[in-house]
């Protein structure tokens, strides 16, 4: 979208200045300097909003509803042995794949790792209930992107529903340092809820594979 926006602008801005040019050739010499000036006054406020450097903390939430106990959904996702599901579209791009989560034990201050195909992410416990919210601060993020991405925290919370299943929320949050935030933003979150997603396909498979359904 960066690319293919500046450059169908500017097929329009040459349409139009064509059109002019046949209209009114003895004026043209005035339009054809007044035209850049003024577009270049605009782009440079544009920019300067554009390119404010929001570091504000982002909250991606995604939610899923399993015919499964709190429990079970607890017991399943806090230490994941193998993530093998189906992959989303952008991980059959370039996407970091997850290969396993393992939490050494259920306390706060315990350390859970997350391994991918090139790299790790290192969380620590600050808040565990079982069946209900596994809350985890990000230390170490050894992953592409480092200098520019940092993860703060990795949320799960279950809810146990009238129907004996569970609702599970996972939330991700982060600080970017890519701008223009208007831009960069909305793909930060479809990358992050693809990742989502992939997790939760291997949940929804390790839970049948466990407790059948």
């Amino acid at each position: 979208p960066l690319i293919i926006v500046p450059i169908l602008l500017g097929v329009l801005i040459k349409y139009f200045v064509k059109k002019y040019q046949k209209r009114e050739k003895n004026k043209n010499l005035i339009k054809s300097t007044i035209l850049p000036f003024c577009i270049f006054l605009i782009f440079g406020f544009a920019e300067n909003k554009l390119m404010e450097n929001d570091k504000a903390i982002v909250e991606i939430k995604t939610e899923i509803i399993l015919p499964y106990s709190s429990m079970e959904v607890y017991e399943t996702i806090k230490s994941v042995d193998t993530l093998d599901a189906e992959k989303p579209f952008l991980m059959k791009l370039d996407l970091p794949i997850p290969q396993k989560c393992i939490l050494e034990e259920e306390k706060v201050g315990a350390i859970r790792t997350c391994y991918f195909e090139e790299g790790k992410i290192i969380e620590r416990v600050t808040e565990l209930e079982k069946g209900k919210l596994l809350r985890m601060d990000v230390i170490d993020y050894q992953l592409t992107g480092r200098k520019w991405f940092d993860f703060k925290e990795a949320i799960y919370t279950f809810e146990e529903l009238k129907n004996g299943h569970c609702k599970m929320t996972r939330i991700t949050t982060y600080s970017s340092e890519l701008y223009p935030r208007l831009y960069w933003q909305p793909l930060e979150k479809i990358g992050i809820e693809q990742e989502h997603e992939y997790v939760f396909r291997n949940l929804i498979k390790d839970l049948k594979n466990k407790y059948g359904g």
